[in-house]
């Protein structure tokens, strides 16, 4: 018998579960029954395909038994695909996944969120440890001679030992606390089952002692009842299928403390014949954004599970969409290569696809669940909108906005509906939070004129917008660029007149150098200095930034920005009548430098900045 410890991040999470992290403590039960039946999966599918395993003689089959006598406990066997002994320890000691540290850095305490994460990240054996003193763990591997055995108190670390079970599978016995003794009966095991797992596949038999009669007449009988359908949820008809079953099988599934927000069925017949049941959850899954998330979709064929982790069964921007796909036309010994050019998978693929962003876009008439729904998966959906262009433009009608005009989102369509008659683009201004661009100098002719403008504050728009040319026929064109204005003023007005900011231009030029690419007389200030713009032909300082920070910058020339300066405002004025000096050099770099940090850009010397900033407040004293 050999004594481990717990990894770091399982002894956190042990320490918080144990501290009655889940406020419905039954659900051990549910976490405990789908891991028997995921275990059974594996095995059958293994039967099916390798003909190592075809002459097992498998029973599939998960036993519930239960005692409340001096030693309560409650005991889950199933005939699973079993364990071996360093499985033991890796499944059952540690969590043998990437971005483990940072999930249990999000573990915050709030118990509702918390339980909801470790549900989402798939250690639910663990949460035996709410109702139990000691769990002990019994598993022999399909086609292994030996059996072994864990077991462990939640605390103090884990023992690995040789144990006996006549036949393949696991065996898990949680020893009740005063915590758990509730759930040592029949009533409450029933109904935990008929409730989170009456849609396991395989029968549930729950084994326990029934007293007839009474007095010296009374008899004790041992009972086994079958206490779920054992039947395929998704395969049952719609029509019979009420909304709360069809939480509750998303709860059993998804290990999703909230409900859905929404859920879609669909039970196709024909040329293809399949099923999908698909559910977008309330709350973003923790490792949404991680290269290396976890895939929310089950692949089944003819209702044998093949698959839950293959990332081709959904574009990756639907990601965060949970459910089962089960066809009948794809064959059982399909492998994960043959799966990515599966003809029959990619049609239901692109089926399936075809009707989420259909039920998206009946979801968004209600605009405050639409509100929350994007809040949680508005960039998953503008991630679609560079990687799918087949979809581009229902995907178009999904993506939402903030506004200069109208508070929360605003979609394109909303927008081109208040737009001014005169007005020939669509405006948007990227590169840092809502109140940073609210305020940025760049709004200034368009506040002034009542031209509306998009917010985009969220780094991916940046990326996504420059792919999108235009909506519905309208062009969709940056303030952040400087020929963004033309529409705003009369043409005449487009290129004002520099004749009489000529020599302060070659002055400020002189000082600045190659620190930017123009200065230019501006047309959209009417309280801010300067500002700075990109060319018309060149990527904006933000996109600059992200592109460095994605490790592309290999072969991209050094892209300066064009400044724009307002001849109207009363430093622009004196600085005209200064002579060329030290004076006007601070002046100039300080007007470059604000503008840079107004548009959320690091500065590469900001003590100079501030040096110069100094010596000008000296002077003013």
């Amino acid at each position: 018998m050999s004594k481990q410890t717990f990894q770091t991040e399982v002894s956190q999470l042990l320490h918080l579960i144990i501290h009655s992290l889940y406020s419905h403590k039954e659900i051990f039960i549910r976490e405990l029954v789908s891991n028997a039946s995921d275990a059974i999966d594996k095995l059958k599918l293994l039967s099916l395909t390798n003909d190592k395993y075809k002459d097992l003689g498998a029973d599939y089959k998960i036993d519930i038994s239960f005692s409340n006598n001096e030693t309560p406990l409650i005991t889950i066997s199933d005939t699973g695909i079993g364990m071996s002994k360093k499985e033991l320890s890796e499944n059952l000691g540690t969590i043998a996944r990437s971005g483990t540290k940072k999930f249990v850095s999000k573990l915050s305490g709030d118990k509702a969120k918390d339980s909801n994460l470790i549900g989402q990240f798939g250690v639910g054996f663990y949460s035996s440890f709410m109702v139990a003193d000691k769990v002990e763990v019994v598993s022999k591997k399909a086609g292994m001679k030996n059996a072994n055995g864990w077991k462990s108190d939640g605390k103090t670390g884990f023992e690995i030992y040789d144990a006996q079970r006549d036949s393949f599978g696991t065996t898990i016995k949680v020893y009740l606390n005063k915590d758990g003794l509730e759930f040592a009966n029949k009533w409450q095991i029933e109904n935990v089952i008929k409730k989170y797992s009456n849609h396991i596949p395989y029968p549930i038999y729950l084994h326990y002692e029934d007293k007839t009669g009474e007095g010296d007449e009374a008899k004790v009988e041992d009972k086994i009842e079958q206490v779920n359908s054992a039947s395929a949820f998704w395969k049952r008809p719609k029509s019979s299928i009420k909304k709360n079953e069809y939480n509750e099988f998303y709860s059993s599934f998804s290990n999703d403390t909230e409900k859905p927000l929404l859920y879609m069925h669909t039970q196709a017949e024909g040329t293809l014949d399949y099923t999908t049941l698909f559910y977008i959850p309330s709350k973003a899954p923790f490792d949404l954004f991680n290269t290396e998330y976890k895939a929310g979709v089950k692949l089944y064929v003819k209702r044998v599970f093949i698959t839950d982790d293959n990332k081709e069964l959904m574009p990756s921007y639907l990601r965060f969409v949970k459910g089962v796909i089960d066809s009948e036309d794809i064959p059982l010994n399909v492998s994960r290569e043959m799966l990515q050019h599966n003809q029959i998978l990619s049609k239901i693929r692109s089926n399936s696809v075809k009707k989420i962003l259909e039920e998206i876009k009946k979801m968004s008439k209600d605009h405050d669940l639409y509100a929350k729904f994007f809040d949680e998966f508005g960039k998953p959906i503008k991630e679609g909108l560079y990687q799918d262009y087949q979809h581009r433009d229902e995907l178009l009608e999904l993506v939402r906005y903030k506004s200069t005009s109208v508070d929360g989102y605003t979609s394109l369509s909303d927008y081109k509906s208040r737009m001014k008659s005169e007005q020939s683009n669509i405006y948007y201004i990227t590169g840092g939070t809502k109140d940073a661009l609210v305020s940025s100098p760049l709004l200034e002719m368009y506040n002034q004129n009542g031209v509306e403008v998009l917010i985009l504050d969220d780094e991916i728009d940046e990326i996504v917008i420059s792919s999108i040319p235009s909506y519905d026929e309208t062009p969709l064109k940056s303030v952040n660029h400087s020929d963004a204005v033309d529409d705003l003023k009369d043409k005449k007005d487009v290129n004002p007149d520099q004749s009489n900011l000529k020599p302060l231009i070659k002055k400020i030029k002189s000082h600045l150098g190659d620190q930017v690419k123009d200065v230019l007389v501006s047309n959209r200030l009417t309280d801010s200095p300067a500002c700075v713009v990109a060319d018309q032909n060149d990527p904006t300082s933000q996109m600059q930034n992200i592109m460095r920070s994605m490790g592309q910058t290999k072969g991209m020339p050094d892209i300066k920005p064009i400044l724009e300066i307002n001849p109207n405002h009363k430093i622009i004025k004196r600085m005209k009548d200064m002579r060329k000096g030290k004076a006007l050099e601070n002046l100039s770099q300080i007007l470059l430098d604000q503008s840079l940090l107004r548009e959320g850009i690091v500065l590469e010397k900001p003590s100079d900045f501030v040096g110069r900033l100094n010596q000008i407040l000296e002077k003013t004293l």
